[in-house]
């Protein structure tokens, strides 16, 4: 029903900076939240930032600071900007989507993106 395409993932030097992109499109709804999760080599998926399409926003401790997520409604496109990035940082970002309830993010998990490569070198 939706399909997710990343894209922005390079390889960076600890320090630099990065924008991913994230465009949804085929959905017969209204996107309500986007959001980005991670998997680096080795670990879990884990969440790193979501936004509404209201601009409410939501980060992971790790992103805080760092990261800042955005969303172009009328493209349905959401934005990851990441800064001082770190080789932590490393790892395949997947864009999802999803909805806020009560200030949380809950993706839909049954419909993830191809994923982009973030690799942070020291």
């Amino acid at each position: 029903q939706v399909q997710l395409v990343e894209s922005g993932g390079e390889l960076v030097q600890a320090g630099g900076s990065l924008r991913l992109s994230c465009l949804a499109s085929g959905s017969s709804f209204s996107i309500n939240a986007m959001g980005w999760y991670r998997q680096a080599p080795g670990k879990q998926r884990e969440f790193v930032a979501a936004v509404s399409s209201g601009g409410n926003t939501n980060y992971a401790d790790s992103a805080k600071g760092r990261f800042t997520i955005s969303i172009d409604n009328a493209k349905n496109t959401i934005f990851l900007q990441m800064s001082s990035l770190k080789p932590e940082d490393t790892a395949v970002y997947y864009c999802n989507t999803g909805e806020f309830v009560s200030g949380s993010y809950y993706a839909d998990f049954g419909s993830w993106g191809q994923g982009t490569q973030v690799t942070v070198s020291s």
